[in-house]
């Protein structure tokens, strides 16, 4: 089977190309031709600019018909410290993995590039391939983010969770301490990087919900003349203080649970609290109003089933050291919006109790660029922008009419 690697590049600079991974998971050199047809569905696994590959599967049968997929896993500078001054730890490999898809029809020519970053939780698996994507619900093919118009570029956060560099890719695994500060600023860092790679000069519009949303607002301060507009749901310049709380309280609990080697129990229980503050008391009000059951000695209330679900699908798939990280990001996220030039739509929650709606008018106030505020009403707080498909879908789609 022959893969295809078609470039989303203007940047005619000579750098090495990418190696494709075969079925035989052999590489070999990648070519730029678009002279024949490509397939009806691709899969492509490429390997990191300075030659190693990711390893990955070959392509699926299970991959949506139509579209490009390419993944591949950069190699990042070993010397580069880190915004905070440190250094990643000895022995680690430095490294970011991304994913781009767009449509395998169509013009040939290359499509614009859509930057697509969620919260904590989310990685490079933006839309559904033959993996699942986290935002499939308005990214992909005819999708208010469609596939078919951009190329969609996601990447896994340095020092999370995912395949880039984080604890999970370290010999020994999480072990508290290990892991030097991480600012949203690195990932804008690290993902400048891969644009330099990929021969991006500009990417269209950069989405960032939660999280991503800190590292689009980073980015636009830091290369502003590598982006065309930022989008930015439900995050602001800073954490707000009662937001670190919660947050500093979670991480309180799992160093806790890993000093006594079970950091999946303070996992859990982090993120049980954690959801008390991504939705709202009119949710928690709807669902849970039951009355207390007696069980096993003690009355249980209806609420508990549910937070406790949460926190064990979350601990099954996180990792205790790569959520501090990531938690401690979120809290050292710190850029001066009147530095941010670049065009930006912020999209706000009345609910929400994470990004307050003040926060975020405030911050439109002051941001150094053109700038619009889309607010929203809803029942799931901080995490409308993955619940409300339909409303967010359209300011979207409004926003990425200007492109």
């Amino acid at each position: 089977m022959s893969f295809l690697v078609v470039s989303s590049s203007t940047r005619q600079s000579a750098r090495p190309l990418a190696a494709v991974v075969g079925p035989d998971s052999s590489p070999r050199t990648a070519s730029r031709s678009v002279a024949n047809s490509p397939p009806s569905s691709t899969v492509t696994s490429v390997a990191g600019f300075a030659g190693r590959a990711e390893g990955s599967s070959p392509p699926s049968s299970t991959a949506k018909p139509g579209l490009r997929v390419e993944r591949g896993i950069l190699p990042l500078d070993e010397s580069q410290r880190l915004h905070h001054g440190g250094r990643w730890p000895v022995g680690s490999t430095p490294a970011l993995a991304w994913e781009r898809v767009s449509s395998a029809s169509g013009s040939p020519h290359p499509k614009p590039t859509v930057v697509v970053l969620g919260g904590i939780s989310a990685g490079r698996h933006v839309c559904d391939t033959d993996q699942t994507g986290w935002w499939n619900s308005v990214v992909g093919p005819g999708g208010a983010v469609d596939s078919d118009r951009f190329a969609i570029l996601g990447i896994d956060f340095v020092g999370g969770n995912g395949a880039s560099i984080g604890p999970r890719q370290a010999e020994g695994g999480s072990r508290v301490g290990d892991w030097p500060a991480v600012d949203p600023r690195d990932q804008s860092s690290a993902l400048v990087a891969l644009l330099d790679a990929l021969r991006i000069d500009r990417v269209a519009s950069f989405i960032g919900a939660s999280y991503g949303g800190a590292v689009a607002l980073a980015f636009g301060e830091a290369f502003p003349t590598r982006v065309g507009q930022l989008i930015v749901l439900s995050s602001a310049e800073r954490s707000h203080p009662q937001t670190t709380a919660y947050r500093s309280l979670q991480r309180g609990v799992v160093r806790d649970a890993l000093s006594q080697g079970d950091g999946a129990a303070g996992l859990r229980r982090a993120r049980g609290l954690a959801m008390v503050g991504y939705r709202t008391a009119d949710e928690f009000l709807a669902r849970f109003s039951a009355r207390p059951i007696r069980e096993d000695g003690r009355f249980r209330f209806a609420v508990e089933e549910y937070l406790e679900a949460r926190g064990r699908d979350f601990a099954l798939r996180f990792d205790p050291q790569a959520f501090l990280v990531l938690s401690e990001s979120l809290d050292l996220h710190d850029v001066v919006p009147e530095k941010v030039v670049v065009p930006t739509h912020l999209v706000a929650v009345e609910s929400d109790q994470i990004v307050p709606l003040e926060q975020m008018v405030s911050l439109r106030e002051r941001l150094g660029g053109p700038c619009s505020l889309h607010t929203l009403q809803s029942l799931y707080g901080h995490d409308a922008f993955l619940k409300e498909s339909v409303q967010i879908g359209r300011i979207l789609t409004r926003c990425l009419e200007e492109i």
